[in-house]
């Protein structure tokens, strides 16, 4: 479904139909502590609708984490996401790549050019 600001997120959720417009989830956030503290405001500093287009795969676990910017307190709030593999079982550095594990690297070797003086043979 697209969030607020037109991008394309499998895990925003918002009813259309009659007054539900104001009960837009995140289905990322469903059980955590912090879906309490959600809007739809947030899904503009989020990252999982860009990290879901560019990484398709079905081990990446992503977990969002709402919080300040630290010292930046004029930021507000934003939306934190952790990644992590459950094939490797690690911690995912760049969600955007994967774990390394999952696809791996091909290396495509191209056979040579035939000569053209033997092919006129």
């Amino acid at each position: 479904m697209r969030i607020p600001d037109g991008r394309e997120c499998p895990y925003y959720y918002a009813g259309y139909h009659r007054r539900a417009a104001d009960k837009a989830t995140c289905r990322l956030l469903e059980g955590q502590p912090d879906a309490q503290r959600w809007t739809p405001a947030l899904c503009a500093t989020c990252s999982v609708p860009d990290i879901r287009r560019a990484n398709g795969c079905t081990t990446l676990i992503l977990r969002l984490h709402i919080g300040g910017s630290g010292w930046r307190f004029w930021k507000g709030k934003r939306v934190h996401v952790h990644a992590e593999c459950t094939r490797s079982q690690t911690p995912v550095a760049n969600p955007y790549v994967g774990c390394g594990l999952c696809h791996e690297n091909y290396t495509f070797v191209v056979a040579p050019e035939p000569d053209k003086d033997k092919s006129a043979d």
